[in-house]
Order: structure tokens, then C-alpha cells, then sequence
């Protein structure tokens, strides 16, 4: 459903024009100091999320990259930006029930052009929102390769899961902690342009800030990353929430249960304590996922598994979509087009040799022409999201 014509036009004029944006933070910067000055940010009482989810269809979706970028870089640079392909899997997905897809940006793209970076992502939430699914940005993420470049990014690597994916910032702002600051402009920024925009479900903050990409690279993290990325997500949840958006914010808890408050680590606790809605990562059996919902729903907020399903580990779509749609958990399994991040092919490829295609693919739902990797699978997930209600962002 397209936007109406004002709609369309405010977008358009958000886009080019920057004062509104510039005014909004100077605002933020007088009105943070001694939010920033503690590094805590208050979320928003759970009443508020509540009554946010309870306003809105199940959230369904995907880890959505189109199968023609390897990762965050060429999914968003100038030259590589493919709306074409995104329209195409876009619509696949929306032919699946999807309501919703989990995006992850980049600081690079917009710290080259930050106008016309906007101008990528507004193009990406009409598309999306043309096929009826909302969206939820993530602006950092820990995983992968821990020195992104801009300009032309590499070929994958053939068989390997992941090959060119990159951190979003990368160790040369981990290892030097005092660099942090120059990042939120780009927090700011996005945010505070999309702020009150209906087609964005939600903002993930930062994605797995403390995964020490094992076995991968871990030889290259500086040894102060955890520090330096608990720092860098405390100071975001108050960037963040200083340009007032209308949309919540998040990060996502990704190893164990969390069944005894008392062992939470203090990145956990920072992600619990200041997130409105309650976003977690579990790759394990439905028992397992069963716990953790379990185990968060003291929280007493919304909660949302933001990426789930991996087949060969047992994490699979039937019985672990039914139970999330049962307890009116959000999901988002990780991947959708079988393409240039290769994560057909399991975690494991980084220390296993593969020669050819998996006999289990261990992500996604469809190769690069359209063909479901399993009819079955597809079918289950359509009976599923049929009676899921209105899509999001209307």
C-alpha cells in the first residue's frame, strides 16, 4: 500500500532539508548532559511498551540483506545500492506473511554522505512498505570481520558462512575508546530524521556488542572490546533516546537463559535494564527457547526473538515459530535469500571445508531465483502468518 501524497512529500522534504534535524539535535544536546554524564538512559515504563505492542500485528520476519550484497557496506553504498533486488525478495517475503524485517545500517555510508545514505534508507522503507512490512534498523554489531573499508568490498570466499560481513564500528574505534564520540552524530542522525516515521517498527541498537567472533576473528579483537562496546551502548541508548523518537529501542541478549537476575553479566544487564521492549537471540531447540521466554517474561514487556533458525542445531521453523506465535513472541529467523553471505553453510565452515552446497542449509528460505529450499517449510510458515492481522507501518 503506498503512502498518501503528504506522507510521501514530508519524506521527501525530511530528506533534503536539514534543519528540522539540525534542531532537533541541539535540542538533544542540551537536554542529555547529565543523562550522558551517567551513561544510563531511562526506557520507557512498561506500560507505554505494552500498550505499543499490544497496537500492533504479530511481528514476523527476517535478518533481511538482499542476496546481492555480502554485507552491510554494499547493501548501502551508492554504487552498490540494488532497490531492484529488494523489491523482488521484498515481495517474496511479503507472499510469506512477513510484517516486518530486521535491517543492519552502517556509520560509513552515511559519514561519506550522510544525505544521500537517508535517501537510501527512506528508498528501502517505501519498498518495504509498499509490500506491507515494516522495519527495524540495527545501527552496530559486533560479528565478523573487525576492519570495514569503504569502496568495493570483496568476493566471498567460496563455501564460508559470513565471509564479508563486517562490525559496524569497527577495532579501530574498540581499541581506542575515546574515538566512541565521534559516532554519535551518525546515532543522531539516522534516528533523529526517522524519529516519528510509522514504516519503522522498532531500533536495535547494537547487535551482540560482547560476541567475541570466535573462532572467526578473534585473534584480531583488541583486548578492551567488551569494555569499550559496553561503554559504546550506554552512550547510544542516551544518544538515542535524546532525539525523543516515537519509535522504542532495543539490544538483544544472545547467550544462556537468563534465568538468575543475579548472573547477568553487566552487558546484559545494561541491555535489559535500558531497553523498552525485550529482544533476545536463541539458536537452540524449543526447549531451550521455551526457557528464555520464560525467563524474560519478568520483565514484564514485550518480547521479541530478533534472530532464531538454524536448522542443523535444531532451531527450525516447525515447532519454534508456532511457540514464539503461541506466546505472541516476535521472530525473526536470520537470513532469507540464499546469496552473497553465503549462510546456507553453517558457523562452522570457518574451521570444516565444504565443497558444496550443504545437504541442510543452515539459514534462509529461498535460492536467488525464487525457489523455496523447502515447499513444506514455506507452506508452514504462510499457514502461520495468515491469521497474523494488518501488516505494520500503515
Amino acid at each position: 500500500m503506498a503512502l498518501n501524497d503528504r506522507n510521501t512529500q514530508d519524506m521527501k522534504t525530511r530528506t533534503k532539508r536539514f534543519a528540522p534535524l539540525l534542531s532537533l539535535l541541539l535540542l538533544a544536546a542540551t537536554s542529555v548532559g547529565a543523562a550522558e554524564g551517567t551513561g544510563i538512559s531511562k526506557p520507557w515504563p512498561a506500560e507505554k511498551a505494552n500498550a505499543w505492542y499490544g497496537a500492533r500485528p504479530w511481528l514476523v520476519g527476517c535478518n533481511f540483506s538482499p542476496s546481492t550484497a555480502i554485507n552491510q557496506l554494499e547493501m548501502w553504498q551508492a554504487d552498490t545500492f540494488d532497490p531492484a533486488t529488494i523489491d523482488r525478495e521484498l515481495g517474496w517475503a511479503e507472499q510469506l506473511g512477513f510484517t516486518s524485517a530486521r535491517v543492519f545500517l552502517h556509520h560509513l555510508p552515511w559519514q561519506q554522505d550522510a544525505e544521500g545514505f537517508l535517501h537510501r534508507m527512506d528508498q528501502f522503507l517505501t519498498l518495504a512498505h509498499q509490500h506491507r512490512i515494516g522495519v527495524m534498523f540495527v545501527l552496530f554489531d559486533s560479528c565478523w570481520d573487525p576492519d570495514p573499508k569503504s569502496g568495493k568490498q570483496r568476493a566471498p570466499k567460496p563455501f564460508l558462512h559470513n565471509s564479508g560481513w563486517v562490525q559496524c564500528p569497527g577495532r579501530e574505534f574498540m581499541a581506542n575508546p575515546s574515538r566512541l564520540d565521534e559516532l554519535k552524530p551518525f546515532v543522531q542522525g539516522v534516528i533523529g530524521h526517522f524519529r516519528n516515521d510509522p514504516r519503522i517498527d522498532f531500533w536495535d541498537l547494537f547487535n551482540e556488542p560482547d560476541n567475541p567472533n570466535e573462532p572467526a576473528y578473534v585473534k584480531l579483537e583488541p583486548a578492551n572490546k567488551r569494555d569499550s562496546a559496553l561503554a559504546l551502548l550506554n552512550k547510544t541508548f542516551v544518544w538515542a533516546r535524546a532525539v525523543n523518537p516515537e519509535q522504542p529501542l532495543s539490544s538483544a541478549v544472545w547467550v544462556g537463559d537468563w534465568a538468575d537476575p543475579a548472573k547477568l553479566s553487566p552487558m546484559e544487564r545494561a541491555q535489559l535494564d535500558q531497553s523498552d521492549i525485550i529482544t533476545f537471540h536463541n539458536y537452540s531447540r524449543i526447549d531451550e527457547a521455551r526457557k528464555c521466554v520464560q525467563n524474560l517474561r519478568r520483565y514484564n514487556r514485550p518480547v521479541i526473538c530478533t534472530e532464531y533458525m538454524a536448522r542443523p542445531v535444531g532451531s527450525t521453523f516447525d515447532p519454534n515459530l508456532r511457540f514464539f506465535k503461541e506466546q505472541k513472541v516476535g521472530a525473526y529467523n536470520w537470513g532469507f535469500v540464499s546469496g552473497k553471505t553465503q549462510t546456507i553453510f553453517p558457523w562452522d565452515s570457518w574451521t570444516k571445508t565444504y565443497t558444496n552446497e550443504p545437504p541442510v542449509w543452515f539459514h534462509d528460505i529461498f535460492r536467488a531465483d525464487g525457489a523455496p529450499y523447502d515447499g513444506k517449510e514455506v507452506q508452514f510458515i504462510k499457514r502461520l502468518t495468515r491469521a497474523s492481522g494488518a501488516p505494520t507501518g500503515l
